[in-house]
């Protein structure tokens, strides 16, 4: 087993990764900003390093720094949780080396899925059924790529191969725009990701985002552990998760599950991933794979039993996988609420000082989050400060517990998204279940 990891993030998922550590008794090296001096996971591990100021360019986003933290705590692996560098190849690289374990896959995986069209590509030598596309990126023959979407059929959508947070993709509906799109969209990607290559999919009308959590170990070995629904999204950032998926039938499962798992052994996958699909009348078509572990993996855990931090922290080691395909069954239904520090109505962050803290409790209740009575939110990071996750036997149960979950969870000093969560938990249509990635922002009139 790994000796001591360095913990290269902030917030839940720096403390989630502490817990796995001590629960496998490995030593712990947190590094944070002068921002995040006081945040949980700093305060309880092992050894704590300031890396640079509150900016992430000076600190989570430092590799070097990372790097000669690892080297003077003498870490022996890096974990990089997700966000900031969780799937740069870049520092997957330098990680391994600089002689230290990298928690994760290996850069040229990361490089090989990173881009989505050579993504794509593998998907679709492995089986895995995708988005019917241009199978390349686009040129600047004008001519070419309207007889490409003329194949496809209208609408479009044109897509940054490096793209990612819901930036450097525009809907095409005619030929008319098709010109202007892509020049648009190109000059969005060298921007945004200093990559301008674009390419070409058909945009479907209705899907929903359904995806395959997995585990391998770069021996051979892979499991998937079922499908979760994160349809519930505004400007493509995920509101609501849930596992399973309302309507997926085990043999559907089974099938999807199966083409991700024999994908993974294909590419040589080691650790955490997930396979994302839009999925529409019956049909799964894949977009994209996260190579890291996923805010929404409590779900997925729920309703296997599987803990999977401390399963990517056993593959770090040279561990093969502790379980097989035959031993993973779904069990109950599992509900995620993003928490985040922001106005419920115009959703501009809410940074400041929390006041007064309660946590929600009872059976089948999980709270990840770092926050604690007196804890300042800083204003440099992403807005999210926990996750609320409820568990029941069936769908209905969840939803119960986690309306009641939301009225007793209290954050005072701080606007938070606490209302918008019990809007959704009260919706006719979500508690339906299977509606669209379109609903919720139809449903808040941003469409």
């Amino acid at each position: 087993m790994l000796d001591k990891v360095l913990i290269a993030n902030r917030g839940e998922i720096a403390l989630r990764i502490l817990r796995a550590c001590k629960e496998l008794g490995i030593k712990t090296v947190a590094v944070h900003s002068t921002a995040d001096a006081k945040l949980k996971h700093v305060l309880l591990a092992d050894e704590s390093i300031c890396i640079g100021k509150a900016s992430a360019q000076e600190s989570y986003l430092n590799i070097p720094r990372i790097i000669a933290a690892a080297e003077v705590s003498n870490s022996v692996a890096i974990h990089p949780g997700y966000g900031f560098l969780a799937e740069s190849a870049d520092f997957a690289e330098a990680v391994e080396k600089s002689g230290f374990v990298f928690i994760g896959p290996t850069a040229d995986t990361i490089n090989l899925m990173g881009d989505k069209v050579s993504a794509i590509s593998a998907m679709k030598s492995a089986g895995v059924p995708c988005v019917p596309g241009s199978d390349g990126p686009l040129t600047d023959d004008t001519e070419r790529n309207k007889s490409i979407a003329k194949r496809i059929g209208y609408p479009i959508i044109v897509k940054a191969a490096g793209g990612g947070g819901g930036r450097g993709m525009r809907v095409v509906r005619s030929e008319a725009e098709l010109a202007e799109s892509i020049e648009m969209t190109k000059a969005e990607a060298g921007a945004a990701f200093n990559n301008d290559v674009v390419y070409m999919e058909k945009f479907l009308e209705n899907p929903r985002h359904v995806e395959i959590q997995v585990l391998a170990d770069g021996q051979g070995n892979a499991i998937h552990l079922g499908e979760r629904d994160c349809s519930m999204q505004r400007r493509h950032q995920k509101v609501v998760e849930e596992a399973p998926a309302p309507g997926i039938s085990d043999q559907m499962r089974e099938k999807i599950g199966e083409r991700c798992r024999r994908a993974c052994i294909e590419i040589n996958y080691r650790g955490a991933g997930t396979f994302e699909f839009l999925y529409e009348n019956g049909e799964f078509y894949f977009i994209e794979m996260n190579t890291r572990i996923q805010v929404e993996h409590p779900v997925s855990e729920m309703i296997t039993g599987i803990d999977l931090i401390k399963e990517q922290l056993r593959v770090a080691a040279g561990q093969p996988l502790s379980i097989e395909q035959s031993q993973i069954k779904i069990k109950g239904h599992a509900i995620e609420c993003r928490i985040n520090a922001e106005d419920p109505e115009t959703f501009m962050p809410s940074p400041g000082k929390i006041n007064m803290f309660h946590a929600p409790g009872g059976l089948g209740i999980r709270w990840e989050s770092h926050i604690y009575s007196g804890y300042s939110v800083p204003p440099f990071y992403d807005s999210m400060i926990g996750k609320l996750i409820t568990y029941g036997e069936s769908r209905d149960e969840a939803i119960a517990r986690m309306r009641h979950a939301l009225d007793e969870l209290v954050i005072d000093g701080i606007k938070t998204n606490i209302p918008l969560q019990k809007s959704i938990m009260a919706d006719e249509n979500f508690f339906a279940g299977g509606t669209n990635i379109h609903y919720l922002e139809k449903k808040l009139g941003l469409i």
